[in-house]
């Protein structure tokens, strides 16, 4: 009641107690009927909304009922209604008529604003449901929209409240710009980087990405202005600023998706000291092997042949051409490769001898898997390392492990 009174004696007029026992009675019946009106309101929209969402095929009804659409529109009711009081209200007083005045408008503009986010937002719910939209950062223009209108409704509420027109605001924000750019800096490179990452197609919603920096590698569930969240494989969220996807390195497995396969792309070392040429006898117990009994034969005879021509001294293996353990292995994966059913043959499948390592000689296999679900992939990939494992100490070779007390 002080401070109302003090309130009033600088507005230059000084109520009576019964002025201000009227106007405290008034200012109670008025508010509590504006806040009826308000329920009253409320249950009539969402109750038509909810019967239009009963009634209509589309979702929109109902995505205005979930962003809370109805309930912000019944908002205006009691503004017009204190609007409409604002004369008998005052009860005479031409500030306080004025100030009551003002901070009805400045409601409204609260009210419109609140009204319009969820427009926006149903807005944003419907384009995500479309294919060409779904995977869109929409979420960071609806933000910088918000951020805008949010400006425009600040600017308007102090243009209200002062009485002075918006242009005077709109002019000290020159003044204000070196502030207001270091304090929205981040939103602002935010909404650039949304920009370039919309137009240049960097990173969809639901692609799997891997930032190191950051420790994410999972799948981008959310695209803002501020933030890209990312749900890892474990379940957990890490958020990555916006801005950051341009400036760090990122991964994005959206190709390996769209491909028509996952890559397998592992060695498996073989112990130098092992490598060695093969003999008739070892060749003959190839031979055996039925999806490498062609290779060998025909190896042979072709290996024959040159040897014959240049009349070696075949008794010595190195005189010659000669068959190596090692490199009769390297064609058995091949073959294996190109054999296998989980494999894709259309793209690349091949077994390479890279260059030697103190861990051994690796033979890496390179191919692509024909189901890109990881737990399929990685049993497909284990599948055939197994099989080369046990393979190689049927062509005398030994997989290299590290030496401990003198045991290999």
């Amino acid at each position: 009641m002080h401070i109302l009174y003090d309130l009033f004696i600088g507005f230059g007029w000084t109520p009576n107690v019964a002025w201000w026992a009227d106007f405290a009675v008034f200012s109670l019946i008025i508010l509590t009927v504006s806040w009826l009106l308000r329920i009253i309101a409320r249950l009539i929209l969402v109750a038509i909304f909810h019967r239009l969402a009963s009634t209509t095929k589309t979702t929109i009804d109902d995505t205005l009922v979930e962003n809370k659409f109805p309930k912000n529109l019944s908002r205006f009711v009691p503004y017009f209604f204190l609007s409409s009081m604002i004369g008998l209200w005052a009860n005479g007083n031409v500030e306080v008529e004025n100030w009551l005045g003002a901070l009805i408008d400045v409601y409204a503009v609260v009210v419109a604003i609140i009204t319009i986010r969820s427009l926006l937002r149903t807005l944003k719910h419907e384009l995500q449901q479309r294919p060409q939209f779904k995977d869109k950062p929409i979420e960071s223009y609806i933000q910088v929209v918000m951020i805008f209108l949010w400006g425009i409704g600040l600017l308007l509420s102090f243009s209200i409240l002062s009485g002075k027109e918006l242009v005077y605001f709109l002019t000290g924000l020159g003044a204000l710009s070196a502030v207001i750019l270091l304090i929205f800096k981040d939103t602002i490179l935010g909404f650039v980087a949304s920009i370039q990452i919309a137009v240049n197609d960097l990173v969809r919603i639901g692609d799997w990405i891997t930032m190191e920096s950051f420790g994410a590698d999972g799948t981008v569930v959310e695209i803002n202005l501020s933030t890209i969240k990312v749900q890892n494989f474990d379940n957990t969220i890490t958020t990555v600023p916006t801005y950051k996807l341009l400036t760090d390195s990122i991964k994005n497995w959206r190709g390996m998706s769209e491909s028509e396969g996952r890559r397998v792309k592992r060695p498996v070392y073989l112990r130098a000291s092992s490598v060695r040429f093969l003999n008739d006898q070892e060749l003959v117990a190839l031979e055996q092997v039925d999806r490498f009994r062609d290779f060998v034969k025909t190896k042979r005879v072709e290996i024959q042949a040159y040897n014959d021509a240049i009349k070696t001294d075949t008794s010595i293996p190195i005189n010659g051409r000669n068959l190596t353990n090692i490199g009769l292995f390297r064609s058995y994966i091949q073959t294996y490769l190109e054999e296998h059913a989980a494999i894709n043959q259309n793209l690349t499948v091949m077994c390479r001898q890279l260059a030697s390592t103190p861990h051994g000689i690796p033979l890496e296999v390179y191919a692509f898997t024909t189901d890109k679900a990881w737990k399929t992939h990685e049993g497909i990939s284990a599948d055939i390392f197994d099989h080369i494992l046990a393979s190689a100490s049927f062509f005398q070779l030994k997989i290299f492990e590290f030496e401990q007390q003198g045991v290999v």
